[in-house]
């Protein structure tokens, strides 16, 4: 809460306004990144119940990753990033099939005793308000390690990409897509996000692929 004791207040981010009490959606080794694309298929009661809420207000909800733990309700990680949702589909079964498009990362202040089904939390973007800006290191990426690093994990992972596609593709989309795609441990995506410029990030990424991929070289993983 803030220090008046009140729920923190949203702020203005480009003209929209950014809640500052949101719904959470804990999935570990799933995380959500600023201008990122995030599809869901959302079956239980609970998130359903999240989904419709949300539809009927803000259209945000919070991606988050809940730390390690059998409890039934598990602490999360400090950071998450909010979504707005920005497609909707209803399936024969009733399944939601949603797309969230992200837009600030944010620290968790506190989760809040609330009487949905769903978790709530009350959040802070300040750290991380230049989410809503042009990363200007992503100049500074070095594609071609990327791409050399992409080759050994993708190979070793058995899995494959449109590498023309990939050529192409704007450095922070590409390094984005990366993170939030690959299959990495939860502590690993956390790592990924909390990378503090795009720069960082696809250093990070770059550590992981390499080590992944067995390849014993460049390993330092940006904290």
């Amino acid at each position: 809460m803030s220090a008046a004791g009140a729920p923190r207040k949203a702020i203005r981010v480009h003209g929209r306004e950014q809640p500052g009490v949101i719904p959470v959606f804990p999935l570990a080794g799933c995380i959500l990144l600023p201008k990122g694309q995030l599809p869901l298929n959302i079956f239980e009661p609970r998130y359903l119940r999240m989904i419709d809420d949300a539809l009927a207000g803000s259209r945000i909800i919070g991606m988050i990753q809940p730390r390690e733990s059998e409890a039934p309700a598990p602490p999360l990680y400090g950071v998450g990033c909010t979504g707005r949702i920005t497609s909707f589909a209803e399936t024969g079964d009733g399944r939601y099939l949603i797309t969230l498009s992200g837009v600030l990362r944010f620290h968790l202040v506190a989760e809040l005793s609330a009487p949905t089904p769903y978790r709530q939390a009350e959040i802070d973007y300040a750290p991380f308000v230049g989410d809503a800006d042009p990363d200007k290191t992503a100049a500074a990426v070095d594609r071609e390690r990327l791409f050399a690093a992409m080759r050994i994990y993708l190979e070793t992972e058995k899995l494959s990409t449109d590498w023309e596609e990939a050529a192409s593709a704007p450095t922070d989309a590409l390094v984005n897509s990366l993170a939030m795609g690959c299959p990495f441990a939860p502590n690993e995506k956390q790592a990924l996000l909390e990378a503090p410029t795009l720069e960082d990030r696809a250093d990070c990424l770059i550590a992981l692929m390499r080590m992944s991929g067995s390849d014993p070289a460049d390993t330092t993983i940006v904290q």
